[in-house]
C-alpha cells in the first residue's frame, strides 16, 4: 500500500508548525495546534510530553511576524517550556535568550537551545491537561464523523 503525502500548508506559519509537529512527535510527544489554553491566547503548538509536560512553540515566519507578536510572554504561564520554532534564515538574535529555539521546515525541526524549565502549578496543569484531552477528543471525533457536530444542538 502506498502512503499519500499530505499536501503542505499554504501559509508558511503552518509549515512551520508541521515540521515542530514532527519533530516532536519524534520526541514522543502528542501535538495538537491552534490550540487555546485560556481565552485570548491561540498558541501555534502545544505538546504533552511522555512525563506529563507542557511545551508551547510559537512559530514566526519572518521578522516582522515577530514584531507584531504582543501575546507571547502570556504564553509562558500555561507550559512548562517555550520555545520559538523559525526557518533557518531567520535572525535569532531578535528572539529572548530565555527562551528555547527550534529551527524547522515543513518536514521537521531540531532544538537549537532547550527552553528553561518552569512547572506548571497544580492546578493549570489540571487545567490544561483537561482542555487537551477535550480539544483532541473532540478533533479525533471531528475526523471520523464529521456530522456529529451537526447534531450536537439537539
Amino acid at each position: 500500500m502506498t502512503r499519500l503525502e499530505p499536501s503542505l500548508p499554504a501559509m508558511p506559519g503552518q509549515r512551520l508548525a508541521r515540521g515542530v509537529g514532527r519533530l516532536l512527535r519524534s520526541m514522543d510527544h502528542a501535538v495538537l495546534t491552534e490550540f487555546t489554553p485560556h481565552r485570548g491566547l491561540r498558541v501555534d503548538v502545544i505538546s504533552l510530553g511522555p512525563k506529563g509536560e507542557f511545551w508551547i512553540v510559537e512559530c514566526k515566519s519572518c521578522r516582522a511576524d515577530f514584531m507584531q507578536d504582543r501575546k507571547w510572554q502570556g504564553y509562558v504561564e500555561w507550559c512548562d517550556r517555550y520555545f520559538w520554532a523559525v526557518d533557518c534564515d531567520f535572525p535569532s538574535e531578535l528572539l529572548p535568550a530565555d527562551t528555547g529555539l527550534i529551527c524547522a521546515d515543513a518536514y521537521g525541526g531540531e532544538i537549537q537551545r532547550m527552553a528553561p524549565e518552569s512547572r506548571l502549578a497544580g492546578a493549570r496543569r489540571s487545567k490544561v491537561m483537561r482542555d487537551f484531552a477535550r480539544a483532541s477528543a473532540l478533533r479525533l471525533q471531528g475526523l471520523t464523523d464529521p456530522d456529529a457536530f451537526s447534531a450536537a444542538a439537539f
